[in-house]
């Protein structure tokens, strides 16, 4: 029988060997990281510490703002230090928990999103019935369903990509262990393993999404019967960051699903990877910042108070 290496690190090549553009790309992300864990964390303070905005709609605009942090938390940190460093190496156990933490927050986020497209659904489609269906008690509920939904979706996937040793390859094409890249380098049986999953994975997402996108159209639908032009436009001011937060989802796992799978490190490999990764966590504090008319005005507080 052949001797078979069990691989327990990988190797995370970057796109250029010159330590000159490895520092550069470690400081650009390093920007953006700071940006985003600033506007996250920005959101989070001013919706805890201003009593005007403890409503269920910006609890759950606080738990998504938490999941960015955590979302670009799981591979930026890491790819700064290690293109400072020159460093390419990332162990078997940081990987799994890398790819683990991963999907986790981008699942919590899907969850949500949903969630937050049903609260904006019972408030301008239903709002008599609005605070007996959005209790605080219902609130925690709905995020911790999220939670933990999420926890065992990750769990599962990440359990079936990590159950068999690697045997085929350590380099792994990409600043951080996508899940592309490593179902790439497992076993056969893996692979199906996994195809399977997220065959199911997809019809699970799909029916969220159209819930979601239910919820949306009949919003859009209720709030043009509207008589008052104010009316409309406080009711769009509360669903449109979501909108657009959905929208920017959407796009940013449609390029990490349907991007193909490169076996070299390439710029364009590069900016796919940084679109999924880190343009959601950054712009999402932007648009809720600019269209929300509560947390600008929460904003504006919080900036009187201290001057």
């Amino acid at each position: 029988m052949d001797n078979i290496t069990i691989i327990t690190e990988f190797l995370l090549v970057d796109i250029t060997s010159s330590r000159e553009l490895q520092i550069l790309q470690g400081l650009l992300f390093l920007v953006v990281y700071v940006g985003a864990l600033a506007g996250n964390l920005l959101t989070i303070a001013i919706i805890v510490l201003d009593p005007r905005l403890h409503f269920p709609m910006f609890f759950f605009i606080s738990n998504l703002s938490f999941t960015d942090l955590g979302y670009i938390s799981v591979t930026v940190p890491k790819s700064i230090i290690n293109s400072l460093t020159g460093k390419k190496w990332i162990s078997l156990p940081a990987c799994a928990m890398q790819t683990f933490l991963f999907i986790f927050f981008g699942c919590a986020e899907l969850f949500l999103l949903v969630v937050m497209s049903y609260d904006r659904y019972v408030a301008i489609c239903h709002p008599l019935h609005y605070t007996l269906t959005m209790t605080s008690r219902r609130c925690m509920q709905a995020a911790a369903g999220s939670w933990a939904c999420s926890l065992f979706y990750s769990a599962l996937h990440t359990a079936t990509i990590f159950r068999l040793p690697f045997t085929k390859s350590n380099v792994i094409h990409q600043y951080f262990c996508d899940v592309p890249q490593v179902m790439s380098i497992s076993s056969q049986a893996v692979q199906f393993s996994e195809f399977v999953a997220l065959g199911v994975s997809a019809c699970i997402v799909l029916f969220f999404s159209i819930i979601l996108v239910m919820s949306y159209v009949n919003i859009f639908s209720t709030v043009l019967k509207m008589c008052s032009s104010e009316a409309r436009n406080k009711a769009l001011s509360t669903c449109s960051p979501q909108i657009a937060t959905f929208i920017l989802f959407v796009i940013s796992s449609l390029f990490a699903c349907l991007s193909p799978v490169s076996h070299t490190s390439t710029i364009q490999s590069l900016l796919t990877a940084m679109f999924y990764t880190m343009v959601p966590p950054f712009i999402n504090p932007i648009i809720f910042s600019l269209r929300n008319r509560e947390i600008k005005g929460a904003v504006g507080r919080m900036l009187n108070r201290s001057l």
